[in-house]
């Protein structure tokens, strides 16, 4: 099969195709995984014209003219011309732009739409629209079944037997020595908890703090250490750490290299969100891709990404009792088998080549 890949958002920051192919590795893999068996051509919007190779996968560089819907109808005339069997364009949030695009390729072709994380529209047009353009669509992608189940529900997707579930990143990090990974970093703790994300309300992060200053008063040796790129509730956070007794046990390090999370996923022993929201979760499944226990909040992405639990703990989001009673739940745990159990279900589930042979199968079944 010939699979296009594509998206009707332009991103003129950037200009390095080399760049931009490194920032979206975590997509870009998928492509790779497909390519072994299929032709694979994917289709990036950034200031720059051009066409690249990579991993057995075709990227067409496209400057096209604005206005943005104007570029989208160039871009569905593009996407034909390739004569693709199959279209899976990312974001739900174009709907016109994508009944556009099932004119122009007819009946033949399959569409699938992969869900990045949007909220489904609420303005009542938009939803409409949202709706409508399910007649259009084959099949949508979502991170969770239960998130795509509660769009049909609120009324903005048409049928639940087009709902798939599939997770839209992955992890191109892999399990080290930990012993290793720990003297990299120069880093002390038994057990070591990390936080992977920004300081927002809707990560929470001052619920998991408030939950973690409580917990070393049982685990006096625990560590946990909190990587971050926007620093919203950073105030916050340093004033409610001011005079606690407890403050060493939290360790705020801010913005690291990407590279190096391979060490710090590594060195830790599990892996804390406090997520009201997710679109998938891609820190946690970085983390479980080197072994590291999941303890998230009961939402829909990390019901599916811990396997409803199965290989981690989940905690109400906002709920400190909650998170606390999880916490505690790891001084008796079996950590080796926890380990062992997130790095197979990983690699059945979130890996490139899951995801792949999901989006593969998902293909084939869809009859045109």
């Amino acid at each position: 099969m010939r699979f296009v890949f594509a998206s009707y958002v332009i991103t003129p920051q950037y200009e390095n195709p080399h760049a931009w192919l490194e920032r979206i590795q975590i997509y870009a893999n998928i492509h790779a995984s497909l390519a072994q068996n299929h032709e694979v051509i994917s289709i990036e919007q950034i200031n720059y014209k051009g066409e690249q190779q990579k991993k057995g996968v075709i990227y067409q560089f496209l400057k096209l003219p604005q206005p943005h819907f104007y570029a989208a109808i160039k871009l569905n005339i593009h996407i034909a011309a390739l004569k693709p069997d199959v279209v899976i364009i990312h974001g739900t949030h174009f709907p016109a732009q994508v009944m556009h695009l099932r004119l122009v390729l007819g009946k033949k072709v399959k569409i699938i739409v992969q869900h990045h994380a949007e909220l489904p529209f609420n303005n009542r047009i938009k939803k409409y629209l949202q709706k409508k353009a399910g007649q259009a669509i084959d099949a949508y992608l979502f991170a969770s079944r239960e998130m795509g189940l509660d769009w049909v529900k609120k009324g903005n997707l048409i049928s639940a037997g087009k709902i798939h579930e599939v997770m839209e990143v992955s992890s191109v990090f892999y399990p080290v020595n930990k012993r290793l990974a720990k003297s990299q970093l120069k880093i002390t703790g038994e057990p070591i908890f990390l936080w992977v994300g920004r300081l927002n309300e809707n990560k929470d992060p001052l619920t998991a703090i408030k939950a973690f200053l409580k917990f070393v008063t049982l685990q006096s040796g625990a560590k946990l250490y909190m990587i971050y790129h926007t620093e919203e509730l950073l105030p916050e956070i340093t004033h409610l750490l001011t005079n606690e007794e407890n403050a060493e046990a939290i360790k705020l390090i801010g913005k690291v290299p990407h590279d190096e999370l391979l060490y710090w996923y590594n060195s830790a022993d599990f892996i804390l969100s406090a997520s009201h929201y997710e679109g998938s979760g891609t820190a946690v499944c970085e983390a479980m891709s080197c072994g590291c226990i999941p303890i998230v909040t009961d939402i829909f992405s990390f019901r599916m990404i811990t396997d409803d639990g199965n290989c981690g703990l989940l905690f109400k989001p906002g709920n400190e009792g909650m998170l606390l009673a999880a916490l505690k739940q790891t001084i008796r745990m079996d950590v080796h088998q926890k380990h062992e159990l997130c790095l197979n279900y990983f690699v059945s589930n979130l890996s490139f080549d899951a995801i792949a042979r999901r989006i593969e199968n998902i293909a084939r079944k869809i009859d045109r």
